[in-house]
């Protein structure tokens, strides 16, 4: 296994240009799967998660071929049922439950392992299932062979409400509708901007989706799809961690290649926190001086301030002026990372999904581990700001979302190191990815 090596208490100065929208990415490349002709993808980001879909898509029979750095071209016309998605690879990774939208949205069939990723808590997919069945699926969970199944004789137009705001019900369903022959309206849909995004790709391809990144999507369906040319917004969730990387370890960092209308929830609580904030046309120009000022954090739907920045501002609440309330209105059990960060000599108290934060002016480096993608990035950022030297275990987790982290943190004159520990990862300890 491989880990971080983190010298900290150096201020962070220069420009970082952040990659492609990773939950962007996840959603469109198993869109591809209904497209009936080659898809070139630009600013896609170089990520394990990438990597994988697209051993995935090369397993059903797809051509993928990198152009470029950043730049793919995905070909799923040669796809044929029946289509059946490797177990293995999809435990791997959350987002890889978009193949039954995906594969059912073309085929009226989809078999695919549980999905796995980053596990805190109870996510269950039952709104997914519950729009498929409302399209006229009948959707198994066979959870002796762990796999979900998804059976039609034909998929029909349908009105569907989400009893919660879900976004990978929200994909899910609209990737399984663009192949229904009508109209299809989701209600309670999630807004966030790779749902919009996604949308985006699906009609630059030849569908008829309206509504995306309101609360009511409308699908035009059974238009065919044929391909073309589609470039990934930047990450948002990964434009906020070097926003706040520069707001705990101290400097001025310009952020580039982001779109500051996404970022606003994210800017907000910075600028409540007295770290500067400045916006131009695609980059935003953060300065910490001065410890962070104690603030409140509810976490919720977009445009709400988002679950994926939850740990990240924890940490950097650690060194604030003050005691800061963290409320998860999102997940449950999101704040395991919070034993971490006490190895560094944080003052984290939690109690359910309420985490309170009485800042410390220092903290120390120590051995920590990657609880998941963002915990995991978040005992990054601690090292940046610790006294002496932090190592950071289980960095599989952090590599699943952040392309290029050590040489992005580097050019900013960070000093961060990645080595192989020499430890073996297990069979059972993969199985929980």
């Amino acid at each position: 296994m491989e880990k971080f090596i983190i010298h900290g208490g150096r201020p962070l100065e220069g420009v970082v240009t952040v990659s492609g929208s990773k939950n962007s990415a996840v959603g469109i490349i198993p869109a591809t799967v209904l497209v009936k002709g080659p898809c070139i993808l630009d600013n896609v980001p170089e990520i394990s998660d990438v990597f994988l879909l697209f051993e995935i898509l090369r397993s059903f029979g797809a051509e993928v071929t990198r152009l470029e750095k950043s730049t793919y071209r995905i070909d799923c016309s040669s796809v044929t049922p029946p289509v059946v998605a490797d177990q293995q690879a999809v435990r791997k990774m959350r987002a890889s439950y978009y193949l039954i939208g995906a594969l059912l949205g073309r085929f009226g069939n989809a078999k695919v392992g549980l999905p796995g990723g980053c596990d805190f808590g109870s996510r269950p997919i039952d709104q997914h299932i519950k729009g498929f069945e409302s399209l006229g699926a009948k959707v198994t969970v066979d959870l002796e062979n762990c796999n979900v199944i998804a059976e039609s004789d034909g998929l029909n137009p349908a009105s569907i409400y989400f009893d919660i705001v879900s976004v990978g019900a929200t994909v899910n369903v609209m990737l399984a509708s663009v192949g229904v022959p009508g109209k299809v309206t989701i209600e309670n849909a999630a807004k966030e901007p790779h749902v919009v995004d996604i949308a985006n790709f699906l009609n630059a391809m030849g569908a008829d989706i309206k509504g995306a990144g309101t609360n009511v999507i409308r699908i035009n369906g059974g238009k065919e799809l044929k391909g073309g040319r589609y470039e990934i917004v930047p990450d948002q969730i990964e434009a906020g961690t070097y926003m706040v990387a520069a707001a705990i370890a101290g400097g001025r960092v310009e952020v580039k290649n982001v779109i500051p209308k996404h970022m606003e929830s994210i800017s907000a609580k910075l600028e409540e926190a007295g770290v500067g904030i400045e916006e131009l046309d695609d980059s935003i120009i953060v300065t910490r001086l001065d410890r962070p000022e104690r603030i409140n954090i509810k976490t919720q739907p977009y445009p709400g301030f988002p679950t994926d920045m939850q740990p990240q501002f924890a940490t950097m609440l650690t060194t604030a002026v003050g005691a800061s309330v963290i409320t998860e209105g999102v997940y449950d059990q999101r704040f395991r990372y919070a034993a971490e960060l006490r190895k560094m000599g944080a003052k984290i108290e939690v109690d359910g999904n309420v985490c309170v934060i009485d800042g410390v002016e220092k903290l120390h480096g120590a051995s920590v581990r990657a609880c998941d993608l963002r915990a995991g990035v978040s005992m990054v950022l601690a090292g940046l700001a610790a006294e002496g030297v932090t190592e950071v275990s289980e960095i599989r987790h952090i590599e699943r979302g952040y392309e290029g982290l050590v040489e992005k943190l580097r050019s900013l004159g960070a000093e961060i190191d990645k080595v192989d520990d020499g430890a073996v990862l297990s069979d059972a300890a993969e199985c929980c990815l």
